[in-house]
This record gives structure tokens, sequence and C-alpha cells, in this order.
């Protein structure tokens, strides 16, 4: 199943460049592709992006790209609501990160309010949080999904935010490496979901090998990623997974910065001991 045209129009300009790739037939005639699946590691890019109906949403299609079903821990989907397409609270036990690419999308939570998300906003819900996702307009939007590990302390609470208001810190003290820290970092939370910014030619100052998982969408720019042992270049719409202690470095290229979201696993016992049982 395809995007709806209706929603086409409404892209930001890189996303939209990848969308016609997949909609064009005649672009992979020799069946080439720059998507690759690894043991500690996957790069999938748009070409290679399979749509379909997704249980708990309605009048939606999804991209699930990262998904148990290859070794990870956590679910990461790109989905296309059609206007009024609705959402319900996943399962019990799995929290949720929404990101909007596109469109509007709005977010019920009883005793919270409702909210209206435009692109760059987002919502956190926990595990156990009521809700109801409501396509104001055709919306393209980032999911993030996995089972909730309690902590010490209190439970988390929703959040409803703008990307656009989160400041940016310098990564390591590189000015031209930002990062928005878009999650509470204290222990009630166990996923960080952060925005990465790169001014053209910033990198990563190290290869980072590390307990935490990561799931990345690629949101504009261009550059190289190393992934374990290989290099691959990426631009926006990629979408990156990997595996703890896959040894990892970035480096933006070209003219305008590179810029992506992601995910990573935070704040609990490596060795899998739930902080409430301690």
């Amino acid at each position: 199943m395809r995007k709806s045209p209706r929603l086409r129009s409404r892209l930001p300009a890189t996303l939209a460049t990848h969308e016609a790739l997949e909609t064009d037939s005649h672009v992979n005639p020799l069946g080439h592709t720059r998507s690759v699946i690894a043991n500690d590691h996957a790069l999938i890019t748009p070409d290679t992006h399979v749509w379909a109906a997704l249980p708990g949403w309605s009048d939606a299609t999804a991209a699930v790209h990262i998904s148990p079903a290859m070794g990870a821990e956590f679910l990461q989907a790109t989905l296309t609501l059609n206007e009024g397409a609705v959402g319900d609270a996943p399962p019990a036990g799995i929290e949720r990160f929404l990101y909007v690419l596109a469109g509007v999308t709005g977010v019920a939570i009883p005793g919270h309010g409702e909210h209206e998300l435009h692109p760059g906003h987002f919502a956190y819900l926990p595990a156990g949080c009521d809700h109801r996702i409501a396509a104001v307009h055709p919306s393209l939007v980032v999911v993030f999904e996995k089972r909730y590990t309690p902590g010490p302390g209190d439970p988390p609470e929703p959040i409803v935010g703008d990307t656009a208001e989160v400041a940016g810190e310098p990564f390591m003290g590189d000015e031209d490496a930002q990062l928005q820290q878009l999650l509470p970092d204290d222990d009630r939370y166990d996923m960080a979901c952060n925005v990465f910014t790169y001014q053209p030619g910033a990198a990563l100052p190290q290869v980072e090998v590390h307990v935490m998982e990561h799931g990345l969408l690629m949101l504009d720019g261009a550059g190289i990623y190393r992934l374990g042992d290989a290099w691959y270049p990426v631009g926006a719409g990629d979408v990156i997974w990997m595996r703890a202690y896959c040894p990892q470095w970035f480096a933006a290229i070209g003219k305008e910065p590179a810029r992506y979201l992601y995910y990573k696993n935070v704040n609990r016992d490596a060795l899998g001991v739930s902080g409430a049982a301690l």
C-alpha cells in the first residue's frame, strides 16, 4: 500500500524527494539498493519501505523499519495518517514516543488535555497511559515503542513538546554539533529521544561502542555513517538500527546541516535487573 497523494504535497522537501523514489517503478530496474541488514546494524532506505496496515491504527499505513523480528528490543515505524486516522494506546506495558514529520495530528490524554501537534512536535506516552491519536490533516509521523522497564521511583508522566523550544547543547564542547534532549534525563524514563544537528563537516569526536541500542531517522542533510566495519552514505529519509556495542560514528557532508532523530534505551541496569526489584 502506498501513501495517499493528498499527503505528498505536504511533505518536507527532503522527505518528498524520497517519496518520489518510492513511487517511481523505473528508478530501480536492476534491483540495486543502499539498504543493508547485518547482525549488529541495518540501513533501511526509502526505496525499500513496504507499507501495510498496523494493528491499533485505522485509516493509516505503516512501514515498520525496526522490530524484535530483526533482533531489536523496540519498534520504530513511520506512519502515513489520512485525515481522520486514529491510533489507540498500545498493549499494556508498552510506552510510545510520537514525532510529527508533516501534517497536523491531535493527541488526547485523559487528565492531561488535548494537544495539536505540528511538524517538529512530539509526545511521550508512558506505558498504561490511556490516549488517542487522531490526524487533523493528512500526516506523516514517526513512532518508537518499547516495553517499559520500571525504575526505582515514580512512573514517568506524559510529555508533549516542540523541538523548536528545546535548547540545544554543544556535544562534548563542539558548537557545531548540537544535541537536543526531548525527554528528561532522570530515572523515571528508560528511553531517550534526541535530535542531533551537525553543521557541514562536523562529526562525532570518537567511534562509540556502548551498551545502548539505537533507532535513527535522518531528517535533513547528508553524511557518512560508520556502522560496524562499514561506512555508508546516508541522507534524509534513511533509517538506521544499531544493536548494543555496534561501533558507530557519523560525519556531516554537503553544504547544509545534517539532522537526525534517534532513540536509545537508558537509565536501567545493564544486567536487566529492574530498579523496582532492588
